[in-house]
């Protein structure tokens, strides 16, 4: 396993580089699909496949309390549990304990919590959610991190940042160092320059195969993350991948390739496409809206998805006013489609010097403000 840079930019810090796992390479600046419960909603794995998506991110969390990951173990892992041939990172569970579990009570040992599905009592610790992560038998395992809200005091933050770190040398200890696949450190540290500092200098003297920025895009405004990517994107080691959790719309992207992080995941694309909007090069189009009744192109003239080529607006619309799950299903193709072609052209954007230009272009195309 290992990751070159193949090209940086001299506008910017955006690069463009190929990651290497167990189960094939990715190029970057990637965007990955969320297959939270084992699957990309709505869709096959074959027509996940077929949109070109070269990695897909699921869920600890989740998939321990369903179906278990002893059960997936047993069936031969998560890549033959879901029929998925292409490299797979999970998340650590620690997000989805925050922002989902009820009850939830954090030790140094871990987080006690109530299970959102049905209220039985659980229990991740840092040990836990790697072994769980190693049965699943992920590509890309992350570590366990405390995720702290927005907003949160300095103080809370100082201990977050202690506990995060703590945990992620139990984590690396406990996965064996000739695993074969890797394992991705977490900097935390809200939106504290000198917290950031120093939960990188800590994350990244234990040593892993890449580096997340957790604790944003958890509701701040734009221009606070931007500002906290500044100053914590090069604190991480050129070398590895670089990667921002949880965000998934073109403008966020575009921001975030720019300041050097090379993956980026979000259920946006897949969730807005289940409530009927779609995203195009003109901005987000709300195609349940009665002014799409008797419009008969496609939804973006522009893309060349099979759903462009072959759907109008006006039949998705009536889809969706009849409940048709053929709807949601066309949206999300066209959705992911759109996601996927954009981060290719971002990374050929770079290899000719002209990331920033582009970024202009599709910002003003798009109405979005620089």
């Amino acid at each position: 396993m290992s990751f070159k840079v193949y090209k940086e930019s001299t506008e910017c810090m955006a690069r463009t580089g190929e990651l290497i796992t167990a189960h094939g390479s990715i190029k970057t600046p990637v965007f990955m699909p969320v297959g939270t419960r084992a699957t990309v909603k709505t869709m096959t794995s074959e027509e996940v496949e077929a949109l070109g998506t070269e990695i897909i991110l699921g869920n600890t969390y989740h998939l321990f309390l369903r179906p278990g990951h002893e059960l997936i173990k047993e069936a031969g892992g998560l890549h033959k549990f879901m029929n998925w041939s292409g490299p797979i990172l999970t998340d650590s569970g620690g997000f989805q304990v925050f922002s989902l579990a009820d009850m939830r009570k954090i030790t140094e040992e871990g987080v006690e919590f109530r299970s959102h599905i049905d209220g039985s009592k659980e229990f991740l610790s840092p040990q836990k959610s790697m072994e769980i992560q190693m049965a699943l038998g992920s590509d890309i395992m992350m570590c366990f991190d405390e995720c702290a809200p927005y907003p949160s005091s300095r103080e809370y933050i100082e201990k977050s940042v202690t506990l995060t770190n703590k945990w992620a040398r139990i984590c690396r200890e406990t996965v064996p160092l000739d695993y074969k696949n890797q394992v991705f450190g977490i900097v935390q540290g809200g939106f504290y320059k000198d917290l950031r500092e120093k939960s990188a200098e800590e994350i990244t003297e234990i040593g892993f195969d890449g580096y997340a920025i957790g604790g944003l895009s958890v509701g701040e405004p734009l221009p606070l993350m931007i500002e906290a990517l500044e100053y914590t994107s090069p604190l991480l080691p050129g070398d590895k991948p670089r990667y921002l959790m949880g965000i998934g719309t073109p403008d966020y992207i575009f921001e975030a390739v720019q300041r050097g992080i090379d993956m980026f995941d979000c259920v946006l694309p897949t969730r807005v496409a289940r409530n009927g909007t779609a995203m195009t090069s003109f901005g987000r189009l709300v195609v349940r809206n009665a002014k799409y009744k008797k419009d008969f192109i496609p939804l973006d003239p522009e893309c060349d998805c099979e759903v462009c080529k072959n759907y109008s607006r006006a039949y998705i619309r009536h889809l969706f006013n009849v409940d048709e799950i053929l709807g949601p299903r066309l949206l999300t193709i066209h959705n992911l489609h759109f996601m996927l072609r954009l981060v290719e052209k971002i990374r050929e954007a770079i290899e000719v010097e002209s990331f920033l230009d582009f970024k202009r272009e599709f910002y003003k195309k798009a109405g979005i403000e620089i």
